[in-house]
């Protein structure tokens, strides 16, 4: 069999890493996928079919390409999986639904979820935006409000203004306009917005200068667009040299999206040492971004910094345990650190997130593998026959698992099993191509 490297697990992609951002996340410690547990009997080992973890790897997966009607029904069969999947599914539900403009349905399972965990900010933002929606001013402004204590999104203050505006309270739509500003300088609908306020008090110097920084802003993010696009291309192209000094006037010290968005232009194209710095640089300014310190473990990890991967992916995984993505890289980093039992876990679970990856499949299967025969030479022969049963179970025509399992049954004096394993062995070998 030919298998994939483990640097071949995970390629760069803007769609893989950066859209973390679209989904809010729980901390949740149970959460964490664990490491499964060793059966303790020679038994056969078997699994379920379809679960929960699939649905939810297949609707998170979906949300990223804003596919949400696809997202909504993986997170209903993962709650009819199990139903107590609430923050890992029914909080993602109820996005996708307020994405799909379906309020009333949001809204239900956003108090299903608030019933059970509380006034958490998240929820209050979705469920502040869908009072906005509803012309609720006055609830829009207690549960943005709450949210703003915390700001789950960066548009938080914006959207709470934005509903002092419509209840007629300018002084407060102003406070939190203004706040807008400094969370999101570039958004120039917050400028705009503060523009009506200031009309709205009579202050119109005040609001035609506000039009006019408003229009600057735009006009800056268009700049910023075909900034983007002239570095992509002027990356193609050798001698880099040229395309450094273009690029790196998307460089700012002080803002993490423009970081961001250079070290990915930079990656896509192979550029790991000049993708390295920003976003390094996008990381410390987010210490707590789960998509700013997984783009960082990316970049590390094709560059063989395992180490300065492996952390910030840990973290990562904790706080977002059912994103493929980051269970594949983290799992193809301990296994190139060598630590293969948490690889396994993290590579099984990857799995099951999606089955169909066939480069987390090949590297599960040589971890597995490889366990197995380390649990073999440890003489653990219940863990080591389970570890070659998922082996085998993982690629049926692959002749090693049968030979590790039929030397586990000869050690145990398990003759007809050994000899019935062995001659699966033999067969698949033959059946390849290899010669004894």
């Amino acid at each position: 069999m030919k298998v994939l490297s483990v640097s071949r697990i995970v390629t760069w992609s803007c769609a893989g890493l950066v859209w973390l951002a679209v989904i809010p996340c729980f901390v949740s410690a149970q959460a964490t996928p664990a490491p499964v547990k060793p059966k303790t009997s020679l038994s056969v080992h078997r699994s379920a079919g379809e679960t929960a973890e699939s649905h939810l790897g297949k609707g998170y997966d979906a949300l990223k390409q804003d596919s949400y009607s696809v997202a909504a029904t993986e997170f209903r069969a993962a709650l009819r999986v199990d139903p107590k999947l609430t923050l890992r599914a029914r909080f993602p539900l109820a996005v996708a639904l307020f994405e799909m403009h379906q309020p009333g349905d949001a809204r239900k399972e956003l108090e299903t979820v608030r019933r059970e965990v509380g006034d958490h900010p998240n929820i209050l933002y979705y469920l502040g935006r869908l009072d906005l929606e509803e012309r609720k001013f006055s609830g829009a402004i207690a549960n943005l409000k709450l949210a703003a204590e915390k700001p789950p999104f960066p548009d938080t203050a914006y959207y709470l203004g934005f509903a002092y505006f419509q209840n007629r309270n300018f002084a407060e739509a102003e406070t939190w306009l203004n706040k807008a500003i400094e969370a999101t300088p570039r958004d120039a609908r917050v400028l705009y917005q503060l523009a009506q306020v200031h009309r709205k008090e009579g202050r119109e110097d005040e609001a035609r200068n506000a039009l006019r920084r408003s229009e600057e802003v735009r006009q800056g993010g268009n700049a910023e667009s075909q900034l983007r696009l002239d570095c992509a291309q002027k990356l193609e192209q050798r001698p880099r040299e040229e395309a450094h000094a273009l690029c790196d006037q998307m460089y700012d010290s002080n803002d993490a999206a423009k970081l961001t968005a250079l070290g990915t232009i930079y990656g896509q194209h192979g550029d790991l040492e000049a993708a390295l710095k920003p976003l390094q640089k996008a990381a410390e300014l987010e210490p707590e971004s789960p998509q700013s310190q997984s783009n960082l473990a990316l970049v590390n990890f094709q560059m063989g910094r395992l180490e300065e991967a492996r952390s910030p992916l840990a973290k990562a995984v904790n706080r977002w345990p059912d994103l493929f993505q980051l269970n594949a890289l983290y799992g193809a980093v301990l296994a190139k650190l060598g630590e293969n039992e948490a690889a396994y876990a993290a590579l099984k679970h990857a799995h099951l997130l999606n089955p169909l990856d066939k480069g987390v499949e090949d590297l599960l299967f040589l971890t597995t593998l490889g366990l197995g025969r380390e649990k073999l030479a440890a003489k653990d022969y219940a863990d080591g026959l389970r570890y070659f049963q998922e082996a085998a179970k993982l690629k049926p025509v692959e002749a090693s698992p049968h030979e590790g399992m039929a030397e586990i049954f000869k050690l145990t004096s398990h003759a007809a099993q050994a000899a019935t394993e062995q001659g699966t062995a033999e067969r698949l070998r033959n059946k390849a191509g290899v010669k004894e």
